[in-house]
């Protein structure tokens, strides 16, 4: 590795951009690890989060190397790019699906369940980091990722408490995810070999534009839906 990328800016720039989407991403694992497990004896709840959190970090593992692997295919790019618009819409729009969520009494029932929404809720951090690291030089992308990773494993472990409170206090926090969630999906679009060129030939150099628009669009969308949210539970 030339160790002169860590002098590049976009290396500390994609850095950050991974520290932030895993500090918003992360939490909603752990909150879902203490749900699981609230209804149990605290002897056998530090069982079920040490076990749903290792689950977790396994999980993590496999769906970082798939989904680097799978962003190099063409249209893969686009479909990713969609579904972090979808999921930063659906996080500034604040749907409380998990606080519904049944606390379990049986340890492996409660690890189980950590394990199934893990699964679905990893899919977005995983892309999250995986997008964010395309935005660092070629040659420190999978250092970024193990970064990424790295990071992502105290967070769900310990931060639900701690994360939840913040964005309870500053919820500036949560729509500035979003809206990163947005860049990351408008730079992801542009570069997916399946249009790449052709954007190029048309536009030329569009990826900030494209930036641009995935925040506005995850902003505005969200914020609406959070609107109309708000509405119908004030009926």
């Amino acid at each position: 590795m030339d160790f002169s990328a860590f002098s590049d800016a976009t290396f500390w720039a994609a850095l950050l951009s991974i520290i932030v989407a895993n500090i918003l991403l992360s939490g909603d694992n752990a909150v879902v690890i203490a749900l699981a497990s609230r209804n149990l004896p605290p002897a056998q709840q530090k069982k079920a989060i040490f076990w749903g959190s290792a689950a977790a970090i396994i999980l993590r593992v496999v769906l970082t190397v798939t989904a680097v692997a799978l962003l190099s295919l063409p249209y893969l790019k686009i479909v990713g790019a969609v579904l972090l618009v979808y999921i930063g819409v659906q996080l500034l729009a604040d749907s409380d699906g998990e606080e519904h969520m049944e606390g379990k009494t049986s340890i492996w029932a409660a690890i189980r369940t950590i394990l199934i929404a893990d699964l679905v809720m990893s899919l977005d951090n995983v892309l999250a980091v995986a997008a964010a690291a395309q935005k660092g030089p070629e040659e420190t992308r999978l250092l970024l990722l193990i970064i990424g990773l790295g990071m992502s494993i105290p967070l769900i472990i310990f931060g639900s408490a701690m994360l939840l409170k913040v964005m309870e206090r500053f919820p500036i926090i949560i729509t500035l995810g979003a809206g990163l969630l947005g860049l990351l999906a408008g730079g992801m679009l542009v570069e997916d070999p399946a249009i790449k060129d052709s954007i190029q030939a048309a536009l030329g150099d569009a990826k900030l534009a494209f930036e641009i628009i995935g925040v506005a669009i995850v902003i505005l969308v969200g914020t609406y839906f959070k609107k109309k949210n708000a509405a119908k539970e004030a009926h």
